[in-house]
């Protein structure tokens, strides 16, 4: 049975940085890594962890604006062979679609340039004048992937059967459960390799070619 959608995580991925999060840390010189801490230990949750890093960011710049946040991410470059595989799933009427815990701005640049059907990613809320409220959008829970693929696998009416999935990291696993192709693309931990159908060590997406046009 074809292939008919494919999902793709997006930090570390679809793009050639670890987390886009980390991103807007790294440009301001300062780390997020006592939040995370928090939250890989179920002592905060998503939203919580969204604001966490607003309030990191306000320490240097307490006027950030979205468009400050963009301007700090465009930069960010695309995972080599990423156009050349899209070319050929668009080519083949293949669905696709960002399933990211990263930053919208970010998803919905990646996916306006690779073309993708549908991107869901966690944001940040902004005032009328652009500066942000320290509150978040959460539409990919982190720890809950397979939850936001579910939704799309419903909108496509593309059941797991004809579903792939591709990500880096253990967080992704939730969305190899829901695919019959679950491919571990650079991957990061030990977890994503052992629940993949499939691993990519290359840093070249076209290597996915011959796995989901032929799996």
């Amino acid at each position: 049975m074809a292939i008919e959608f494919v999902a793709f995580d997006m930090d570390g991925t679809l793009i050639d940085i670890e987390s886009s999060w980390a991103e807007v840390h790294r440009h301001f010189g300062d780390s997020n890594r006592e939040a995370l801490e928090l939250f890989l230990e179920d002592k905060i949750d998503d939203m919580e962890f969204i604001r966490r890093d607003v309030r990191i960011w306000w320490k240097h710049a307490p006027r950030l604006s979205t468009q400050d946040v963009d301007s700090i991410l465009a930069s960010v470059p695309l995972m080599p062979g990423a156009e050349l595989l899209f070319a050929e799933l668009h080519e083949r009427k293949i669905r696709t679609a960002i399933v990211s815990g990263g930053i919208d701005l970010l998803a919905e640049r990646v996916g306006r340039r690779l073309g993708v059907d549908r991107v869901l990613a966690n944001g940040l809320l902004a005032g009328p004048d652009g500066r942000l409220t320290g509150e978040g959008v959460v539409r990919v829970p982190i720890k809950d992937k397979g939850s936001a693929l579910a939704r799309l696998q419903q909108e496509f009416r593309c059941p797991p059967a004809v579903t792939a999935s591709v990500g880096n990291s253990e967080i992704d696993v939730a969305l190899f459960r829901r695919s019959r192709i679950g491919v571990a693309f650079l991957p990061a931990d030990d977890a994503v390799r052992e629940g993949a159908t499939h691993v990519v060590t290359r840093p070249d997406l076209t290597e996915l070619l011959p796995i989901l046009l032929e799996g």
